[in-house]
């Protein structure tokens, strides 16, 4: 699974939009969209984005509250 499709798992599991997520990163919703579309995101913001969403990323997503694995 490419990172993009984890990271749009991760916003419904967290019930988030893309909205949502730019405005915590303090991105634009266009820089997010165009990322994901090209799939193209860096380690470094893949942590970012999981901070924002209270989850931990080791090449998965963990949810920190439920520990949950999304993969």
């Amino acid at each position: 699974m490419g990172m993009a499709k984890l990271v749009k798992t991760l916003l419904l599991e967290r019930d988030m939009r893309m909205t949502d997520l730019a405005e915590k990163l303090g991105k634009s919703v266009q820089n997010i969209s165009a990322k994901l579309r090209r799939d193209n995101l860096s380690e470094k913001e893949l942590h970012d984005i999981a901070e924002a969403c209270n989850a931990t990323f080791t090449g998965c997503f963990t949810l920190n509250d439920t520990g949950k694995e999304i993969k």
